[in-house]
């Protein structure tokens, strides 16, 4: 099995196996940048959503590609397709929150609250910790990590449809 040469000559197996490692390898790299002190606002958090499920379907329809019935691998591949889909439009929202495009949650965007008093203050640093979902903590290429939630999900979300077509073409 080598590379394929033109996107319809991926198989459904390529495909899973291709979203299953670029998935993880993603999601382990945001928690490495967490790691190092980039750490993620709300909006970051509920994109990973796309990946806690998205990897473990990845890997179960790859399995199927491999040695299950086809219908159930066209099924995991085109849910795969909306899963990443999903993802890729939350980045784009994400992103525009973060260019100032439109309003993000108010829990996390907008200007902060001045305390009436030091010791009011002193009792919000204390229990208060936001990020911003605004607040760009590092650009890479021009893209912000939401940026690049939207590209790497769009881009799973391609190789999922053409998995899906492959194994639909098979049949």
């Amino acid at each position: 099995m080598g590379l394929p040469r033109k996107l319809e000559d991926v198989t459904a197996l390529q495909a899973a196996l291709a979203i299953l490692f670029v998935a993880t390898g993603t999601i382990v790299g945001a928690w490495i940048f967490e790691y190092f002190g980039y750490l993620p606002c709300e909006l970051c958090l509920k994109q990973r959503w796309a990946y806690y499920a998205g990897v473990p379907l990845a890997a179960v329809t790859a399995v199927l590609a491999w040695r299950g019935p086809r219908s159930l691998t066209i099924a995991g591949l085109a849910l795969l397709g909306l899963v990443w889909v999903g993802s890729s439009i939350f980045g784009v929202y994400h992103s525009g929150v973060e260019w100032g495009f439109w309003q993000g949650p108010t829990d996390c965007t907008g200007s902060l609250n001045a305390a009436p008093s030091i010791n009011d203050f002193l009792k919000q640093l204390e229990t208060v910790k936001v990020v911003r979902c605004d607040a760009v903590a590092i650009r890479i290429l021009g893209l912000s990590l939401a940026g690049w939630n939207a590209v790497i999900s769009a881009a799973m979300a391609v190789a999922a449809f053409a998995g899906a077509k492959a194994a639909l073409r098979r049949g």
